[in-house]
């Protein structure tokens, strides 16, 4: 009997020694994005008022070009999706300091004016200028940001590269600051290698006003979002930004800003924008815009253009009223142009 027991404890100690080294039934684990797969997400703007003019026997114009560029990084700091646009933002005053264009005027950004910019015309490649920053996104993908700094180029800036002349003839040297930038500050917001990446921008000018008492302001007001989907077209990661820029001018349509200035974004400036102070919740502007950019992930553009809001545009749902009491028309506009732009 006692050999019996002795033969039962040695076969119960194997069976634990099998089961503890992997021989018995496991769960099967959760299913996670491979780490190759991962990849970061960034978002550039550098905005110039330098085309602006004084008004004189013709209307001054506040001239506002920002550059953007959204890119998508892997770990090995090689860009693997790219898209480029910009914003130019042109606002009419008189010599006597009013504003001429209509204030409720809303700018497309040049990838969505398509041929309707009118580069093509006069290109010397017959290529419209969003065709040209599309080709230009595409030639940089699969480098470095040190590879696409060393692009030959001539002394107007213009790429030498016989890939790319063919294609693009617009000088490069903003968009490729752009691209570094955009490099530099990209962060992993839940983008796989696979995702589609959009990029939306629209500028509206309703805060500008006529000269009086005060300098005039002509204010381009520009949101931008970089935004990634996957093939289901959800909403895997989001950056949202804005920048408010303002051009001054006298009673006499003389511009009194430095317009060699140079202007950071919302996001950029932080709690130097102002907007803590005064908010209902203590919660900065940048701070407001990455929790509702959070707050969409997961969601496609429909359940995105649900999102309950007051008549203010204010978001109304639980989840958001806590982070987010700006309004948020503005958000839901870029984050479809981003959608619509995605590739």
């Amino acid at each position: 009997m006692k050999k019996k027991i002795v033969l039962l404890l040695v076969l119960a100690m194997v069976m634990l020694a099998f089961a503890a080294c992997g021989g018995g039934t496991t769960e099967t684990p959760e299913e996670e994005t491979p780490a190759a797969d991962v990849v970061k997400t960034g978002l550039a703007v550098i905005t110039s008022t330098a085309k602006s003019v004084d008004a004189g026997d013709e209307n001054g114009v506040a001239q506002v070009d920002s550059t953007v560029v959204a890119l998508m990084v892997d770990d090995s700091g090689t860009i693997v999706n790219c898209a480029i646009d910009s914003a130019q933002t042109m606002i009419e005053f008189s010599k006597e300091g009013k504003i001429i264009t209509p204030l409720d005027s809303v700018f497309s950004a040049k990838q969505e004016l398509g041929k309707e910019y009118g580069m093509g015309e006069v290109s010397t490649i017959g290529k419209e200028w969003n065709e040209q920053a599309t080709a230009l996104s595409n030639y940089v993908i699969g480098k470095t940001v040190e590879e696409v700094k060393g692009i030959a180029v001539n002394e107007e800036g213009n790429p030498t590269d016989e890939d790319l002349a063919s294609s693009v003839t617009i000088k490069i040297g903003g968009y490729i600051d752009a691209i570094e930038k955009a490099a530099s500050n990209a962060r992993d917001l839940g983008a796989s290698l696979n995702d589609k990446l959009g990029l939306g921008v629209v500028t509206t000018i309703a805060k500008s006003a006529d000269a009086g008492e005060e300098d005039g302001v002509a204010q381009a007001y520009t949101y931008y979002t970089a935004t990634t989907f996957n093939a289901e077209d959800v909403i895997t990661g989001s950056i949202i930004d804005a920048s408010q820029t303002d051009v001054n001018f006298s009673k006499e349509g003389k511009i009194t800003s430095d317009i060699m200035d140079s202007y950071k974004t919302k996001n950029e400036l932080g709690d130097a924008y102002g907007m803590k102070k005064a908010s209902s919740i203590g919660k900065e502007w940048n701070e407001q815009a990455d929790s509702f950019a959070k707050y969409v992930a997961g969601k496609n553009l429909d359940e995105v253009k649900g999102i309950a809001v007051n008549e203010e545009g204010v978001p109304e749902e639980e989840d958001l009223t806590s982070s987010v009491t700006i309004h948020v028309g503005d958000f839901m506009t870029i984050l479809e142009k981003a959608y619509n732009m995605a590739k």
